[in-house]
């Protein structure tokens, strides 16, 4: 009887704790899963924060490529800028270096003629030297530019001034010589009736005298007009 009562307390006893085990099964099946699910939150936001910790390096690193790109293309800038003003002055300097070496048009001995710059640097050195008075020079100066520019516009001053430089160097046979020149070659020039006076001086120096004389009379016979004419009248009228 005892045994028999014991079976049946034990089985209602199971029957009790059965529910109990169910119920404790489903509570820890659903911790497990909260869990999870937490842990899940925790390593996506782990994930999250390590992207956006990534991304902002990144954003970092493309921030100052980005502003060292920016200092490059200043630097380029600037750099070309420069380039640009040298290459602007260059073609500036170089325009007014061409233009230097252009002919001139000028006016001399009354005709307008085409003068190259370095023509006209020449002539005038000869002609500076000459009015300091450095007539040696000035003789080497108007023969060089002679024989560099024989067709110069200017060739008919020099070659009378050339005479005057050795006349002043009391060389009255190279004066006379070069004087010539003027009257022969550029007869219509203002030059030539002082070259004449100036020949018939040389002939007077060295006692030539029927020479000077003759050289006066041509003179007023050609250029009766002219100063130097006047000047040639009065030579002969105090020859007589």
């Amino acid at each position: 009887m005892l045994t028999r009562s014991t079976s049946i307390l034990g089985a209602a006893l199971f029957a009790a704790l059965l529910p109990l085990k169910a119920n404790a099964a489903l509570f820890a099946d659903d911790e497990a899963r909260r869990a999870i699910l937490d842990l899940r939150v925790k390593l996506e936001t782990k994930a999250d924060k390590a992207s956006v910790l990534e991304l902002a390096n990144q954003y970092e690193v493309l921030k100052q490529e980005v502003a060292r790109l920016r200092g490059q293309v200043e630097l380029l800038s600037n750099e070309l800028a420069k380039a640009q003003h040298r290459q602007k002055d260059f073609y500036v300097e170089l325009d007014e270096r061409l233009r230097k070496l252009e002919p001139r048009s000028k006016v001399i001995d009354g005709k307008e003629v085409s003068v190259e710059p370095g023509e006209q640097q020449a002539y005038e050195a000869a002609m500076a030297r000459f009015k300091e008075g450095a007539y040696q020079k000035a003789g080497w100066s108007f023969s060089s530019f002679l024989n560099r520019y024989p067709d110069s516009a200017y060739a008919a001053s020099a070659h009378y001034w050339l005479g005057n430089a050795f006349f002043a160097q009391r060389d009255c046979h190279k004066a006379s010589k070069a004087h010539t020149v003027v009257v022969d070659s550029y007869a219509d020039t203002p030059h030539a009736p002082d070259a004449m006076l100036n020949i018939a001086t040389c002939h007077i120096q060295l006692k030539d005298k029927s020479s000077a004389k003759k050289t006066l009379e041509n003179l007023v016979e050609r250029y009766p007009e002219t100063e130097a004419a006047k000047t040639a009248s009065e030579r002969l009228a105090a020859m007589k």
